[in-house]
């Protein structure tokens, strides 16, 4: 179990681990290789995962390239971006660590639970790719048995993650330097108007913060804006009436 993997990992072998992961995406030219190759570390690092997988999204939760180890991946991700919610959206969109220990008992994303319910996955984790202050995208692993990970596998995922997403930050750049520019970093949204946008519907609207999560990403998506913009459109609109 990867729980207890993370908890007993010594911190040299850690180490290399990371260094790996490094040295792999340091000789890839390219955003596609660095993304399948960093999948395909991740799998191998984990007991238990039967496909990892990278997806690099813009500010609107699109994806702009991504990576996979295996097909299951690919149709998991497939639908959770077709449909515009599930774990990873979640934990770009939060800049947090997502757990979902087993799908079959998942009501966060009720959609994505049913559209997967067919595929041999029972449980997920997954983090964000943050390059200094962006969340560029985010990397998931994915199992075939209930209650594979647990907290400390979010833990442990996010130390693979965090030197990824500067190395592929970096590839980007070297790729197209346009995708780095000032402008693109302003419009780019701010995790705490997002989280106050989602308070604000929960208040409004009386659900949880997953489904006022799940109506900021479709509306952004729906109208071509970034996340930054819809959250602030809602904060800026009329205070919901007083009963």
């Amino acid at each position: 179990m990867l729980g207890g993997m993370a908890q007993q990992l010594p911190l040299d072998e850690l180490s290399m681990l990371i260094a790996r992961i490094r040295g792999l995406l340091l000789t890839e030219e390219k955003v596609v290789a660095a993304v399948h190759s960093l999948a395909r570390a991740a799998k191998d690092s984990v007991p238990g995962t039967i496909g990892a997988g990278v997806s690099l999204l813009d500010s609107r939760g699109t994806r702009t390239s991504s990576g996979y180890t295996d097909s299951i991946v690919q149709q998991a991700d497939a639908v959770q971006y077709e449909l515009g919610e599930g774990p990873c959206l979640t934990a770009w969109a939060t800049e947090q660590p997502v757990l979902v220990r087993d799908v079959h008992g998942e009501h966060r994303w009720p959609e994505w639970r049913r559209a997967v319910q067919q595929l041999p996955v029972r449980s997920v984790v997954t983090a964000p790719l943050i390059a200094g202050k962006e969340a560029i995208g985010s990397l998931k692993l994915y199992s075939a048995g209930p209650h594979t990970y647990d907290g400390s596998s979010g833990r442990l995922l996010e130390l693979f993650a965090a030197p990824a997403a500067t190395l592929i930050a970096h590839i980007q750049a070297s790729e197209a330097p346009q995708k780095l520019t000032e402008g693109l970093r302003q419009s780019l949204y701010s995790r705490d108007v997002v989280n106050r946008a989602c308070g604000v519907l929960m208040e409004r609207q009386g659900v949880p913060h997953e489904a006022a999560l799940r109506q900021l990403i479709k509306e952004a998506r729906d109208r071509g804006a970034t996340l930054q913009q819809v959250s602030e459109a809602v904060l800026s609109g009329p205070p919901a009436p007083r009963a």
